[in-house]
């Protein structure tokens, strides 16, 4: 594994590397966690060129409070040119899964697949809202240690209040029923967070599959890392 600085719009942003293959491109979640996602990168790096990228403010790239959806974006993208890929899949955990997605909107002809994991799919809604909030009450979803864990709340802050704002956009959903790039969303049969707003995603757009992970919570990646390989593999096998 390599990991390297790289610099995009006036931004140095940290870039690990591993494996060999297809280039992916990984996202951790939060918004504003620094990367964990070394076990997923290890269970494809037989296949695939995983390119975990960390955005402003997460780990040691550059803290300069340009946290919006749309800065991030733009980097990723550039972070693609700097690296000279023509498409690459694009991955991502949680609120990285909507990153991913959100980038294959913005640069669709850049993407060869989409992996959406654990996502909360393209919603701002109460009831979501209230049945998450009542898990995390109940004690539910708590197989990480606290400690794998590093976030910016600054990020969080700013790239949430852009998640609300994107998802009101007036033409999203006739976006994402024109988006045909093969999308396999990945979710734990017991994640706190409500599965509807994935199956709707998995619904609307024209070439999805949606993959339930038995007894996995939200962060299967730790607690169902096999599993999680074997339907990402079976996925990138399967792509032309």
């Amino acid at each position: 594994m390599s990991n390297r600085m790289i610099d995009v719009d006036g931004a140095s942003l940290h870039l690990l590397e591993s494996g060999s293959g297809r280039p992916l491109l990984l996202l951790s979640g939060g918004a504003g966690y620094a990367d964990y996602l070394e076990p997923v990168a290890n269970q494809i790096d037989t296949m695939a060129t995983v390119y975990r990228l960390e955005p402003r403010g997460c780990g040691p790239s550059i803290c300069d409070g340009r946290y919006d959806l749309e800065t991030t974006l733009s980097d990723i993208d550039a972070v693609r040119e700097s690296l000279r890929l023509e498409r690459w899949i694009v991955s991502g955990h949680s609120h990285g899964a909507f990153y991913a997605l959100a980038y294959a909107l913005a640069y669709p002809e850049r993407v060869e697949a989409i992996v959406n994991m654990a996502s909360t799919g393209l919603q701002s809604d109460r009831s979501w809202s209230a049945a998450y909030h009542a898990g995390v009450d109940a004690g539910l979803g708590k197989d990480v240690p606290e400690e794998l864990f590093e976030v910016n709340p600054d990020v969080n802050r700013i790239a949430n209040a852009s998640y609300k704002e994107y998802v009101r956009r007036p033409n999203l959903w006739r976006e994402v029923a024109d988006l045909n790039i093969p999308f396999l969303a990945v979710y734990g049969e017991i994640d706190i967070r409500p599965i509807w707003p994935v199956e709707q995603l998995v619904a609307l757009m024209p070439n999805a599959r949606l993959h339930v992970i038995p007894n996995a919570p939200h962060d299967f990646w730790y607690t169902h890392t096999n599993e999680l390989g074997k339907a990402l593999r079976k996925f990138i096998i399967g792509l032309a």
